[in-house]
């Protein structure tokens, strides 16, 4: 909720929680009093002085639970470090260990109908990690890209998976009973409208580029293994990728249209028979 709240600009905060043998297991988070944009946040002295506030006042209530990470938001470029992140997470894997960074994208999380979230952490400083893909491909944005690929060999993923208390299922009910209606009443597909506007335009220009690189080989097409990672071939795994989040958007409104607004089909009247 904290990272829709910010729309189009970026919002931090810290989590809080314990591990457990090769475990990092998140209990809560709290927000970070930061000034956001929408390309970077960064905490600055309040924000730090705020933490430790924060802290202070769990640990003297008795929670025995530290800081274990920071969370920010990527709202609509996916889940991934930028050099700045990188940079961050560093510093707190240095100084503040054992640390996680978490990004989330409640943008596509709309869009996609489930949470999109990443947990990474950074190699050390001048360790060169062996080649290998992304475990889930993810679009990223053109003004994006050489930002993503400068840096996406610094840090590496975690398996996420989630559980929630009673506690948890007391609160997540409480907020169900508040906003249930506008829950069922909004459409992803006029909520994101901004989004999909931008994801086609950023698609348009990806298959430009791939136009003008097969314009420079004589505009013959040789597919072979390179070619799977081709600009054209990319830009057809988004626009795959786009198409889906648009169905699962009109799936949901078909859906609903038909719960809510068609009336039940009249019954059939009873037929007369002769004994």
């Amino acid at each position: 909720m904290h990272a829709r709240s910010g729309g189009t600009l970026e919002v931090m905060g810290m989590m809080i929680g314990k591990v457990d043998g090769q475990t990092m297991i998140v209990m809560d988070a709290f927000a970070l009093p930061v000034e956001g944009s929408e390309t970077r946040v960064n905490a600055h002295t309040a924000a730090y002085e705020y933490m430790s506030q924060y802290m202070n006042s769990a640990h003297s209530v008795g929670r025995l639970e530290n800081a274990i990470g920071w969370y920010h938001s990527h709202p609509g470029y996916g889940c991934w470090l930028s050099g700045v992140d990188c940079s961050t997470q560093m510093g707190n894997q240095q100084y503040q260990e054992p640390f996680l960074a978490v990004v989330i994208d409640p943008t596509r999380t709309i869009s996609a109908g489930k949470v999109n979230l990443g947990a990474f952490r950074t190699y050390p400083k001048g360790y060169k990690p062996p080649d290998e893909s992304p475990a889930e491909y993810q679009t990223i944005p053109l003004n994006k890209i050489e930002d993503f690929g400068v840096h996406c060999k610094q840090y590496y993923s975690l398996d996420v998976s989630y559980f929630k208390s009673s506690l948890d299922q007391r609160l997540l009910d409480l907020l169900w009973n508040k906003y249930w209606l506008s829950t069922l009443s909004s459409s992803p597909l006029l909520t994101n409208s901004e989004y999909m506007s931008g994801q086609i335009s950023d698609l348009s220009e990806k298959l430009e580029q791939a136009e003008q690189q097969v314009g420079r080989h004589g505009g013959a097409l040789h597919f072979d293994r390179d070619m799977d990672e081709g600009k054209l071939a990319k830009a057809s795994r988004d626009s795959c990728q786009m198409t889906s989040e648009a169905i699962h958007g009109l799936m949901s409104q078909v859906i609903k249209d038909h719960l809510f607004n068609k009336s039940a089909a009249p019954a059939s009247e009873p037929m007369a028979v002769d004994s």
